[in-house]
């Protein structure tokens, strides 16, 4: 007798024998045993499930000649045609093959026909392939069928069968079985058939067989036929390994590998994105992991390493390139590239990428390891109070006295010299010889600016007296002095208001107003009427520059309305001081004014 397959030879025969399928073995058996069978069912689940098994129990349930509990008795003549496929009683039907309209009419007029048996069992898979005229012409057969008659229409793809055939089917929904009993059947049956395999080959066909059990059991054949288990999984491993490590010429290796072997590029990354699907379950929903114990722990060891970012970032960057794969001359380019992005972060900066560099930081950060920055990160720049790391000693910068006092004489060079408020309350670099950005934060530095060509260097500012100098003035008592305000003022301040406030303010100037406290110096009414409604965006801005409230008032500036006063008003003009103007001419004197050379030809 030639070789009959396990999935064949193990197929089930009784609804005791179904696995993981205990809701429509429940509502069949009832039926069967309280005669509430219906004329039409419709089967549907991914393949592998017992769809057309359950079918054929079904027929033999109802054709049995002594059925006990809705259950068949798997000895009677009945029983034993329909396992051997000899029976009158069922039809079997196969869509994908007889889909068209001639099919089902010859199927409509065998069912008018009487049978040996009680009922006839039309069981029709892969219903969703039967073509619209084809479906058109079972419709009303299928709503109303001879007395005698079932049908049983079976499909891995229930979303392409019609609404009209499904309204007139009761419906049932076939699942993947879970890892825990399909391991358990595995292990009977190779029991039962007396194979000896160590347990790392039940865990590689339950993780090739994904739950299904014709899919299992066939992996099962192949690992018997092949002596143990191949090692096709270990390039696999080596990938995702190396995704945790971000290695990426690891990761490159292991693709190579992989091909070598016979694998195509699309195969290849399909089989990476399942790990890393099942990788991210264990994490998330481990009873959802179709896995044995070995493989689900070694699989959630991967996820912890990865990361969720990570593995959901590579999953949908695997999935992009799959996609592309479908058109592309090389597929195995786009391979290797989706591969670079995943292990090295220089070769992607997507925000995806950088969530998952992220996550990695947070993991070391959570355990306690050292986190080395990326190479092209640029260096911090110091902090105010932050205690400075040890490194070369660096000379002492002098005091502004001191700078004042051996600094060579200044060249005139026109430029207006500072306060000596403002020069006093300036960081100096004297030992570099640059000076501060006007409105420097505390700590910050900044490289000396080249001087232009031709430009002699600034001169120094000696430092004004201790008693010459103007005294420290606060606003409410702990706000900022007008010294700091007019340092921050025209490179912080101003530069982060609005278009239309921006080149209002920057007219403006800090002045001492009669309290003591600073006041923002408008140059005319007029400018001061059109800056009030952005008050309130100057004072966010400050408080964002200073870290607490600061008040504004707006004030004239005296100093530019008394410079003002002083020239010429242009509206106080003496009407007699006057001359007329010289009398315009005609239109033809302006012309000829215009056109130098031109000549008058008719005046009418």
């Amino acid at each position: 007798m030639a070789y009959q397959s396990l999935y064949r030879r193990y197929r089930p025969r009784r609804f005791s024998e179904l696995k993981g399928q205990p809701h429509v073995v429940r509502a069949l058996s009832n039926a069967v045993k309280e005669d509430r069978v219906g004329h039409a069912y419709l089967f549907s689940g991914p393949r592998g499930t017992g769809k057309t098994s359950t079918a054929r129990i079904l027929a033999k349930a109802l054709n049995c000649e002594h059925p006990v509990e809705g259950e068949p008795d798997g000895t009677c003549p009945s029983c034993v045609a329909v396992d051997a496929g000899t029976s009158f009683d069922v039809h079997e039907l196969d869509a994908a093959s007889n889909n068209g309209v001639e099919n089902i009419r010859e199927l409509i007029e065998r069912a008018n026909l009487a049978t040996p048996g009680r009922t006839k069992v039309y069981i029709l898979d892969e219903v969703h392939m039967l073509s619209k005229a084809a479906e058109a012409a079972l419709l009303k057969t299928l709503e109303e069928p001879p007395p005698h008659v079932v049908f049983v229409l079976a499909t891995t793809d229930p979303q392409k069968v019609t609404a009209t055939i499904r309204s007139r089917c009761q419906p049932f929904e076939f699942h993947l079985l879970p890892a825990d009993e399909l391991g358990a059947h595995v292990r009977w049956v190779m029991a039962d058939a007396g194979l000896q395999l160590p347990e790392d080959a039940v865990e590689a066909v339950l993780r090739q067989g994904k739950g299904s059990a014709r899919d299992t059991l066939s992996a099962l054949d192949q690992v018997v036929a092949a002596g143990g288990v191949t090692s096709e999984d270990a390039p696999i491993d080596e990938i995702i390994e190396a995704l945790a490590d971000q290695d990426a010429g690891r990761a490159l290796t292991a693709v190579a590998t992989a091909m070598r072997t016979g694998r195509d590029a699309r195969s290849l990354a399909e089989a990476v994105v399942t790990q890393l699907r099942d990788a991210f379950l264990a994490r998330t929903a481990p009873g959802l992991v179709q896995l044995g114990e070995q493989a689900r722990a070694r699989v959630a060891s991967q996820g912890e390493r990865l990361g969720l970012a990570a593995t959901v970032r590579g999953m949908e960057v695997l999935g992009e390139a799959m996609v592309e794969m479908r058109h592309a001359p090389d597929p195995r380019v786009l391979l290797d590239v989706a591969v670079v992005r995943l292990t090295s972060h220089q070769a992607d900066v997507s925000p995806a990428a950088l969530a998952a560099r992220l996550e990695r930081v947070e993991q070391a950060l959570a355990g306690g390891a050292p986190v080395r920055p990326a190479e092209s990160a640029p260096r911090s720049r110091p902090q105010p109070g932050a205690a400075a790391a040890p490194g070369p000693a660096v000379p002492p910068t002098p005091s502004p006295t001191a700078a004042a006092t051996e600094a060579p004489p200044a060249a005139t060079t026109g430029r207006r010299a500072p306060s000596p408020a403002v020069a006093a309350a300036a960081p100096v670099e004297a030992a570099s010889g640059g000076r501060a950005r006007l409105g420097a934060r505390a700590g910050s530095t900044r490289p000396p600016a080249a001087p232009e060509r031709g430009e002699p260097p600034a001169p120094a500012v000696p430092e004004a007296p201790a008693e010459a100098s103007a005294p420290t003035r606060r606003v409410g008592g702990d706000g900022p002095t007008r010294e700091e305000l007019t340092l921050a003022w025209a490179d912080e301040v101003v530069p982060e208001l609005k278009k239309l406030a921006k080149p209002l303010y920057a007219a403006a100037r800090w002045v001492d107003g009669p309290a003591g406290a600073p006041v923002l110096a408008m140059p005319n009414d007029a400018h001061r009427k059109r800056s009030e409604p952005y008050l309130a965006e100057v004072e966010a801005a400050l408080a964002a520059r200073f870290g607490r409230p600061v008040p504004v008032r707006l004030v004239l500036d005296e100093g530019q309305v008394a410079e003002a006063a002083d020239g010429a008003d242009p509206d106080d003009i003496d009407l007699d001081d006057l001359l007329p103007a010289a009398p315009a001419g005609s239109v033809v004197d302006r012309v000829a004014a215009a056109f130098p050379g031109s000549e008058l030809v008719d005046e009418g």
